[in-house]
């Protein structure tokens, strides 16, 4: 199986430090360790990037195409506002998993509406940061790994 990349959008590297009422304690290291140790129970190999720019979210959403399995993204502040980064997911023509560690759909109005969901094959929210690990469990029953994911 290809690698699964795990995509993370803007102001996620503040994690640990930003709200941690509404995101947790965890840092993305920590998440990252998470998904590290998971990923070792089915053999598969992760590629775990974080960046702030949409620019290159999109390019990595491109180079999956390619190089990925399946993609799993947190977006960020990206779900509500780009649609060329919902583009680029659907360019991409691999399993799509969106996870968001607050449950968007009891904050802010605005958070309510998520671009990327409409092309993701999963959505994981409020799950904190098991929701990574359940994403990847979902991305390598999506991108025809293991059964038992």
């Amino acid at each position: 199986m290809k690698t699964i990349f795990i995509l993370n959008g803007p102001n996620l590297n503040m994690l640990g430090k930003r709200d941690p009422a509404v995101y947790g304690t965890a840092t993305l290291a920590d998440i990252e360790a998470l998904c590290r140790a998971r990923m070792a129970d089915f053999g598969v190999q992760i590629d775990f990037r974080q960046t702030n720019h949409e620019g290159v979210l999109i390019d990595w959403a491109h180079e999956a195409r390619d190089a990925a399995a399946a993609i799993i993204i947190n977006p960020g502040g990206y779900s509500h506002t780009s649609i060329a980064l919902m583009d680029a997911l659907e360019i991409a023509a691999v399993p799509v998993v969106e996870v968001h560690l607050s449950d968007i759909h009891k904050r802010e109005t605005f958070r309510h509406h998520s671009y990327v969901s409409l092309i993701a094959r999963e959505v994981i929210y409020g799950r904190g940061a098991q929701g990574y690990v359940m994403a990847l469990e979902v991305a390598i029953k999506l991108a025809g790994g293991p059964k038992s994911a």
